[in-house]
């Protein structure tokens, strides 16, 4: 299917978003199944999103240069909150077999790192909230038709962030943010999906749609 650029609305134009594609990091490289493996379609996503938030007028930060390039948790919220973003956007696939899935989460409470740091501070959670809600409902108007919705959740309902409060990301996190579960590749729908070769522009255009929804809907 050919897809044309988006009219260039200056939608964006002065926002700051910075895109966090996913692994490798201290929590390893990511889920892999038949040959699909999260931080490949991560990384392909948040490229495209990259330019399709360009054409709207956005100014994109991303987390990692290459792939393949490791970066901790703690450097990647810094990143965000050294660019002084207008929203951090997480970008994962999920491994959990019988699931089928996309899933938006942001941070409700204050949780702890590893080290003994505590976030985000309570004005970062609501600014999280206000975004995380609008973003995604406009992700799932534009997957419905492919992916089930599982809903706009906390942290908390993370393992990672049911042990510490929040995920890492979120605790070092001075700015807004969500991660998103893109799909769940132990899934046999959502990994034919997301290997098709609209599904990755489909996920892109749609993540696009939840940034505006959130900036600036």
């Amino acid at each position: 299917m050919a897809y044309t650029e988006p009219v260039a609305n200056g939608k964006l134009t002065g926002s700051r978003i910075c895109i966090d594609p996913g692994h490798p990091s201290e929590n390893g490289i990511g889920a892999a199944v038949s040959g699909a493996t999260e931080v490949g379609i991560a990384w392909r996503v948040a490229l495209r999103l990259r330019d399709l938030i360009r054409v709207c007028g956005g100014i994109v930060i991303l987390t990692k240069s290459r792939e393949r390039e490791y970066v901790t948790n703690q450097r990647r919220a810094e990143i965000a909150n050294r660019a002084h973003a207008d929203l951090m956007v997480r970008l994962h696939c999920d491994d959990a077999p019988g699931a089928t899935e996309i899933t938006t989460y942001c941070p409700d409470r204050e949780g702890t790192a590893p080290d003994g740091f505590r976030g985000p501070v309570l004005a970062v959670r609501a600014a999280s909230r206000h975004a995380a809600q609008p973003f995604h409902a406009a992700l799932v108007r534009s997957l419905a038709d492919v992916l089930a919705d599982r809903g706009c959740l906390t942290d908390r309902q993370t393992a990672i962030g049911a042990r510490q409060g929040a995920l890492t990301g979120s605790i070092r996190s001075e700015v807004p943010v969500v991660l998103v579960e893109m799909c769940v590749l132990s899934s046999a729908h959502d990994r034919a999906f997301i290997t098709r070769p609209d599904g990755e522009e489909r996920l892109a255009r749609a993540l696009l749609a939840g940034v505006i929804a959130a900036l600036r809907g």
